[in-house]
């Protein structure tokens, strides 16, 4: 079970903290990632974790924007998003998938979350 918080409405330059709390699998071997959703629009991935060595991958144009990382004592993945802006409104979302593997393809994730909405203001 993956939940999401941390989502708001914040203002155009903002940050936000998005938070992932996982529960019901072994945090050694899979993937984490976060992906967002806009109305009307396709869901995309923005970043992803792989937990057996914290590595990441990014979509390209959120490098140096956003920053994905973990905290195995709490089994929490977090998304700092900085420099927010309305482009950025959409619904967040976390996901899992069972073994550590770089990918942002929605297709091969196996678990999702219900959503966080982020709204960045002008």
């Amino acid at each position: 079970q993956l939940v999401e918080s941390g989502g708001g409405l914040v203002q155009a330059g903002g940050s936000l903290r998005l938070f992932c709390a996982f529960s019901g699998f072994v945090f050694d071997d899979y993937t984490i990632g976060w992906f967002r959703q806009a109305p009307g629009k396709e869901r995309e991935g923005v970043a992803c974790i792989m937990t057996n060595d914290d590595s990441t991958l990014y979509e390209n144009s959120e490098k140096g924007q956003f920053t994905i990382s973990r905290d195995t004592a709490t089994n929490m993945v977090y998304l700092e998003m900085n420099n927010l802006n309305p482009d950025e409104t959409d619904v967040y979302y976390c996901a899992s998938l069972e073994k550590a593997t770089y990918t942002l393809d929605i297709e091969k994730y196996e678990a999702w979350g219900q959503g966080t909405q982020v709204t960045v203001a002008s």
